[in-house]
């Protein structure tokens, strides 16, 4: 079922999707994408995932949903980290508000999994949350602030002329969200992290930093995996079985 949903000013697409009975019982599902990256520019990001969302709810009865941040997809606006937060934080409203779920489990792909544990550790109804080739921090954007917000602009995830007003408002967000403290803070709620020991994207070693951040997490390093993991079979079957046990 397409739909949409404000977040602040910013209007963002979603997919949602409901398995045949939802009761007080049913856990709802946010499936969070990365920022664009290779031959994938923002217009067509996450693409894919309706069709991945579709088959995650009914093989694991979960009220699921994805939806494009600003700046990607239909969705409208443009990409900054800190308004990336904030449509994380209002995709669990809706989700809750539309489906009347209680317990929400998040997973995050790229640099969709480092937010999906920032929104976690401080939201108390996320009761679970699984990183697809997670980065532990936004150091790098944070060096190189100007360098970043030129390669959004070429991509596509800035479209408004003069955006931002401000790049030193808009490049601080790089460092005050931090997904490795973030995910000691969740602890010691359930936490699955995936990642490739090809990922020529982020190193093996965020995942390894943010596992350990949490203490407790489940660590899954797919040999031979690259930075895609929702593409992975391998990768959708772990984290299938993972869903089924912590729903």
């Amino acid at each position: 079922m397409e739909d949409s949903f404000d977040s602040g000013r910013e209007r963002l697409a979603c997919h949602l999707t409901l398995p045949s009975n939802v009761d007080d019982n049913t856990p709802g599902l946010i499936l969070c994408h990365g920022f664009p990256i290779g031959p994938l520019d923002a217009r067509r990001s996450a693409g894919t995932f309706p069709e991945l969302i579709d088959r995650l709810a009914h093989e694991v009865d979960y009220a699921a949903m994805a939806f494009t941040f600003r700046g990607c997809g239909a969705s409208t606006g443009d990409f900054s980290l800190q308004g990336w937060m904030d449509d994380l934080r209002n995709a669990v409203d809706h989700m809750v508000k539309t489906t009347g779920v209680h317990r929400v489990v998040l997973i995050g792909t790229n640099t969709g999994g480092s937010l999906v544990v920032c929104e976690a550790a401080d939201d108390p109804r996320v009761h679970a949350a699984a990183l697809l080739s997670p980065r532990a921090d936004f150091d790098d954007w944070a060096e190189h602030p100007r360098r970043f917000l030129e390669h959004a602009r070429q991509i596509g995830a800035i479209r408004t002329p003069g955006f931002p007003s401000s790049l030193d408002e808009w490049s601080r967000a790089f460092r005050r969200f931090r997904p490795s403290v973030a995910a000691r803070r969740f602890a010691p709620r359930p936490l699955l992290v995936l990642h490739g020991d090809e990922d020529s994207s982020v190193p093996v070693s965020d995942a390894r930093q943010l596992a350990q951040s949490h203490g407790n997490a489940e660590l899954n390093v797919l040999a031979g995996a690259g930075h895609r993991l929702r593409h992975d079979p391998r990768a959708v079957a772990v984290l299938s079985g993972w869903l089924d046990r912590v729903r």
